[in-house]
């Protein structure tokens, strides 16, 4: 009988201890929402807080009712529907998928006024002292600005793509129609096999040139440059290499790279080879034979890559720097250079689809030095997500 008196007093005192832990983890989690509260209260983000136990919708930032047009009670009705799928995300954070613990989606919200808001919706697990969520926290951004001005962006790059396709398609057909006729003709006026050969090789290279066009400086597939890129893309040393090898012999190539780049470059490869080529042949054109071309990646202070081509060539005149990406611009050092002034401005286009920028500086010991800025894609404005965040289109 004592035994059984002893074993009860020791349950009674486990439970006790295990309520006094309850209470102090509820009075921890209650300071750590007042607390959240009180900052969201002040917060220029559209902050909210979960109950994951009842899927209630317990606090709405002031610019979160602000943004959406609705109250706390509105959007309580709003969020069980978005909250639908939490039940399944907690069942796989208890069977151990870390993934869970943060998660990115986009989400379509009826504004008071019966417009759609795209929303930008970063969510976060608050655990208790046992590892187990109590409440999910987030923040939540209108995207739908972002979303029209990505179509307009879109829509400037398709007709960019159409101006620049009717610019090399002019002199292409001209050139094709006049080879045509000497191709068809070379016997009547009794070239030799010689010049026959040339007029078919001229031929194959306008085709060629035709075709590229068509490949690839048409409207959709300069529009899907920059949207369209690979998992990752390519290793910098790789497409530094790449450029390099076309670049003739007249100018030797040093490659610098930075240790702690990337190991890849999300980018469309095609359109950034295409680039680099650009500008080595520029740095080819106006600089010295046997002058040396520097072609170097580096991490940029203000964060992503730079792609840099440095020369030893003349220069740009102070007076002409704003204008080298000028459409058709040719500088007073072009001379009797081939070109039509289209090189710069093309690559500078490409470039800025990419979301960088293309920048032209003179050295200090002569020569100039084309830069390429690209940014490293980040998940931007997630500060609540950790490193074991999870981007996806559902909250399981």
């Amino acid at each position: 009988m004592l035994f059984f008196l002893i074993l009860l007093f020791a349950g009674v005192i486990l439970m006790a201890l295990r309520f006094v832990q309850l209470r102090r983890a509820l009075l921890r989690a209650r300071a750590g929402e007042a607390q959240f509260r009180q900052l969201a209260e002040h917060s220029l983000d559209a902050l909210w807080l979960l109950d994951c136990a009842t899927l209630e919708l317990r606090y709405v930032s002031p610019a979160g009712q602000r943004l959406s047009g609705h109250d706390l009670p509105a959007l309580q009705q709003h969020a069980a529907r978005l909250a639908a799928d939490l039940p399944a995300r907690l069942q796989r954070w208890r069977d151990g998928d870390t993934s869970r613990l943060s998660l990115l989606r986009e989400v379509e919200l009826p504004h008071r006024d019966g417009q759609m808001l795209a929303l930008e919706v970063s969510s976060t697990f608050v655990l208790d002292a046992a590892g187990q969520p109590v409440s999910l926290v987030g923040v939540a951004r209108d995207v739908t600005q972002v979303q029209a001005q990505e179509a307009e962006r879109e829509k400037e790059q398709q007709r960019f793509a159409s101006m620049l396709s009717h610019e090399f398609r002019t002199p292409l057909a001209t050139i094709d129609g006049a080879i045509q006729r000497l191709v068809a003709t070379a016997a009547a006026a009794g070239a030799d096999e010689g010049t026959r050969k040339r007029y078919v090789k001229i031929q194959t290279a306008v085709d060629r040139l035709l075709a590229m066009i068509n490949d690839y400086l048409s409207p959709e597939r300069m529009a899907a440059i920059g949207r369209e890129k690979t998992a990752n893309g390519i290793a910098p040393l790789a497409l530094l290499q790449q450029a390099a090898a076309t670049v003739p012999a007249s100018h030797p190539v040093q490659l610098q790279l930075d240790e702690d780049l990337p190991p890849h470059l999300r980018c469309d490869v095609p359109g950034m080879s295409l680039c680099l080529k650009i500008l080595l042949d520029n740095a080819v054109k106006f600089s010295p034979a046997g002058s040396p071309i520097v072609l170097a990646a580096r991490l940029a202070p203000e964060g992503g890559v730079a792609l840099c081509v440095s020369d030893q060539g003349p220069g740009v005149p102070d007076d002409e720097m704003g204008r080298v990406f000028e459409k058709g611009f040719r500088g007073i050092h072009a001379g009797d250079h081939a070109g039509a002034g289209l090189g710069l401005y093309m690559a500078r286009a490409v470039v800025e689809v990419h979301g960088g920028s293309l920048q032209l500086q003179n050295r200090p010991e002569g020569g100039a030095v084309f830069r390429i800025w690209l940014p490293i894609p980040v998940e931007t404005g997630k500060s609540l997500a950790s490193t074991v965040v999870n981007h996806d289109n559902s909250l399981t």
